[in-house]
């Protein structure tokens, strides 16, 4: 068995999966919004509530929104900003009396998905959530890469590719940047791109909804497979991936599965593209699976 904890901006869950991959336990909790500590024991509430129920006593991996630095082992770029500057792991550690494996969400959703997901078998796999914002992850022979940084695979902070003249201005992001693919290729991006042009505020699951009868509203899908696949062209110019798998929000949408490749080969240099867009097997479960396939030899 193996125990997995998805720390996500919503809600914590646990989960434990068996040698196969079913997961035979699972329980979730609300995130605190605020509080480091309160998230710490609502993690111990549920690592006890494993154990109770299963006897499980292994370690455990973990997925959350940022990353952690090699040089302490503090976790940066977390979109719970008071996880930020803290050394999570050791914390975990001495409640919890385990070993923990922290690892980014995005890299435990791809990680996921190449182990026993739409990607198993492959040798490169590169995963990218596409929902309030935009990450990303790289796994390699069925590891994650982190990088000397802890941000290898992470696209959503670069500038979009190829951009358009119209494309120069109004993408401000929380980063401090502007242009980010965050700010292109996100749901919110959606939402925001169709609210620019209407002056409508709306859902993103509405606007595609509406995207067979609403002229605006298709316009702002095809724009965003556009610059879907010029983002995924840039990916695959660099690692050259056996498959991508989207997630998040977006990647419910066939459209992007069916659209988004052809437009990619005008930019790949390469004659032959044998690269995969595929749609997750495991959905919003990946995060939690990917955490725990974080001990491969449990």
């Amino acid at each position: 068995m193996r125990l997995g904890i998805d720390l996500g901006g919503t809600k914590i869950e646990a989960a434990i999966i068996d040698s196969n991959g079913d997961i035979i336990w699972r329980k979730r909790q609300k995130t605190s919004k605020t509080s480091y500590d309160e998230t710490l024991s609502s993690m111990a509430e549920l690592v006890a509530d494993a154990r109770q129920d299963t006897g499980y006593q292994g370690a455990i991996g973990v997925g959350i929104p940022g990353s952690m630095r090699r040089s302490d082992q503090t976790i940066q770029g977390a979109s719970l900003t008071y996880l930020n500057n803290r050394d999570l792991r050791a914390d975990l550690t001495d409640i919890l009396a385990t070993d923990i494996r922290i690892e980014n969400d995005a890299n435990c959703f791809a990680l996921s998905e190449a182990v026993d997901g739409a990607a198993a078998g492959c040798d490169i796999v590169f995963g990218i959530i596409l929902g309030t914002g935009c990450g990303s992850g790289l796994v390699i022979n069925g590891r994650p890469v982190t990088g000397v940084n802890g941000i290898a695979g992470e696209i959503g902070h670069n500038p979009l590719p190829w951009p358009i003249t119209d494309e120069y201005l109004g993408h401000d992001c929380w980063c401090g940047n502007d242009g980010c693919i965050e700010t292109f290729i996100s749901g919110t991006a959606v939402s925001k791109d169709y609210f620019d042009r209407t002056g409508v505020d709306m859902p993103v699951e509405d606007i595609a909804a509406r995207s067979g009868i609403d002229l605006v509203a298709e316009s702002v899908f095809q724009v965003l497979e556009d610059r879907l696949a010029r983002t995924l062209a840039m990916i695959i110019n660099t690692i050259d991936p056996d498959a991508i798998v989207l997630g998040g929000g977006l990647s419910n949408l066939e459209r992007l599965y069916q659209n988004v490749h052809p437009k990619w080969r005008r930019l790949v240099f390469s004659k032959d593209i044998d690269t995969r867009l595929l749609k997750p097997k495991h959905g919003d479960s990946s995060g939690v699976r990917g955490a725990a396939w974080l001990w491969p030899d449990a």
